[in-house]
């Protein structure tokens, strides 16, 4: 190309660095361009919330204004805030490699609480102005208060120094890129499958006049075409539901190792209406986006009844789930726990680099010993379940396997790969499966304990609730020692050990992404009547 190009950006720093960016990606292909600053309705615009001002696109309008006057040649975006429509004359020619969609919690250190889900404190004030988060931040943290908080990311920080908030949330992708020193917070990242992220969070998006094919040609090296895949998904069910980038959805698609795609969706009325959370996967992209949109109509039937072998809190997420769709629970252990230590040898611990936890169960007889942990030795958990029983003991764990989903295996490929060469101490029940374990190198020192026991109850009632939900082999012997499952009945399996456990018997079942209570509604929510 013999001419030089203008990129066309807003003028923050984020705004900059994303535009830089764009102009470093093109020198490396031998381009040359220059930068052109203009400012947005939404940079003119501070003192009203987004969601009240007119229109969508109010960070992009100016810009694409340019573009189509031929002042611009090609205008850099964040592409979530991109409508899903283009202006006539216009098109997105390519996207960025994707920066990590995950959200961060940024707390005053005053205001911190790590025995409290996300660490903070009771009835804190959260500083955003997006509804998507909002809502999935309550369904979390049902206390939390929220205030709006509008300005660049500098003001945004200036703000929570300022004590005008407890917390405020930002997306992770905007302070990695302008390597922001938010050392003086504390700081909780949550994982996109946590809190579903804006659709194509992370993502920039080279938008350019649609006759201009010269330039489209020279934009497909640097064009990330698997991106592109994944966010055609959630570009499209955000298209589908005719919601605007400050509506209360969130969508994230992604590609498996294996070649295979998996996406969440988390849609809300309203920022104060529990939302609702779908886990789908495929083979590949195509018709994932309608599959969505399917699930979310309001004459879809869900189950009437859930029988759960677990004990469930009115207040936890997946009983509060239920409750809004009018869902009966039967909720009742099968088991009864024992402990079969009752004295921990504080010279094992000693030894200790790292304790692995794979329940909530030896998380609570760990604790009841009173154990002395060194400062040095780190906790690691199964999950989101078992990394929140850690917070009632005043402890964060330091590696959980919540994000790479149920398969206890491929934890156990992470973990290993994290602690080799390392001694590993495990508390576990008697006669589990014990995957953790069989999966640590020769070169790691593992200190294997069972501390507890499981006993079957005598008698188990049968339910007749629609959907009957597993959370153990030791659950699931105890129910069909004496019942069978009625026609039409579905089953939901906590973790691969319970599956396999349903799976002998015959019988088909569903598993949950994770084995928490938010992969249980998603998976509820997934079923087909």
């Amino acid at each position: 190309m013999n001419r030089k190009l203008i990129i066309g950006t807003r003028g923050s720093q984020l705004a900059l660095w994303q535009a830089n960016f764009i102009q470093a990606r093109l020198a490396e292909i031998g381009v040359e361009s220059e930068l052109k600053i203009i400012k947005t309705q939404g940079d003119i615009i501070q003192h009203l919330r987004l969601d009240k001002l007119e229109g969508k696109g109010f960070f992009t309008k100016e810009l694409e204004e340019e573009l189509l006057q031929g002042q611009i040649d090609l205008a850099v975006h964040s592409h979530k805030d991109l409508p899903t429509i283009n202006p006539p004359g216009l098109i997105i020619a390519a996207v960025s490699e994707r920066e990590d969609p995950a959200e961060l919690l940024i707390i005053h250190k005053d205001c911190v609480d790590i025995k409290k889900r996300l660490s903070l404190k009771h009835n804190a004030s959260v500083g955003t102005s997006s509804n998507r988060r909002k809502a999935q931040l309550l369904s979390l943290r049902p206390d939390l208060e929220f205030t709006d908080l509008r300005g660049n990311l500098q003001t945004r920080i200036q703000k929570l120094r300022d004590e005008q908030y407890d917390a405020i949330v930002l997306a992770k992708a905007g302070v990695a890129r302008i390597e922001m020193d938010l050392s003086d917070f504390h700081i909780e990242e949550i994982a996109p499958i946590e809190i579903i992220p804006a659709p194509a969070q992370g993502v920039l998006a080279i938008q350019i006049r649609e006759n201009d094919s010269e330039l489209f040609t020279v934009l497909q090296a640097i064009h990330d075409t698997k991106v592109a895949a994944t966010i055609q998904v959630e570009r499209k069910v955000l298209n589908m539901f005719d919601a605007g980038c400050h509506a209360p959805l969130g969508c994230y698609c992604r590609e498996t190792n294996e070649g295979k795609f998996e996406a969440w969706t988390s849609i809300a009325k309203d920022n104060e209406d529990f939302p609702d959370r779908l886990y789908v996967h495929s083979d590949t992209t195509d018709g994932m986006a309608d599959r969505i949109f399917s699930k979310f109509q309001s004459d879809r039937k869900l189950p009437s009844s859930v029988f759960i072998t677990r004990e469930l809190d009115e207040s936890s997420y997946l009983a509060r789930y239920l409750n809004k769709h009018e869902i009966l629970i039967d909720a009742r252990s099968l088991i009864r726990i024992y402990p079969i230590i009752n004295k921990l040898d504080s010279f094992i611990l000693k030894r200790a680099d790292w304790i692995f936890f794979n329940s909530k169960n030896a998380i609570d007889h760990f604790f009841k010993l009173d154990p002395l942990i060194l400062k040095k030795t780190k906790l690691a958990v199964l999950g989101r379940g078992s990394e929140d029983a850690l917070r009632k003991y005043d402890r964060i764990a330091d590696f959980s396997g919540d994000n790479l989903g149920i398969k206890t295996e491929d934890i156990a490929k992470e973990f290993a790969k994290l602690v080799d060469g390392q001694t590993v101490f495990i508390p576990r029940a008697k006669d589990s499966l014990m995957s953790i374990q069989q999966a640590l190198t020769a070169n790691t020192t593992v200190i294997d304990m069972p501390i507890y026991e499981t006993v079957l109850e005598a008698e188990v009632n049968k339910s007749n609730a629609d959907v009957l939900i597993f959370t153990s082999p030791s659950n699931v012997e105890a129910y069909f020692r004496d019942n069978l499952v009625d026609p039409g009945q579905k089953i939901i399996c906590i973790g691969l050990s319970t599956a396999k456990s349903i799976e002998a018997m015959g019988l088909s079942y569903t598993l949950p992404f994770t084995p928490d209570e938010i992969g249980l509604a998603e998976a509820i929510f997934g079923l087909d009547y």
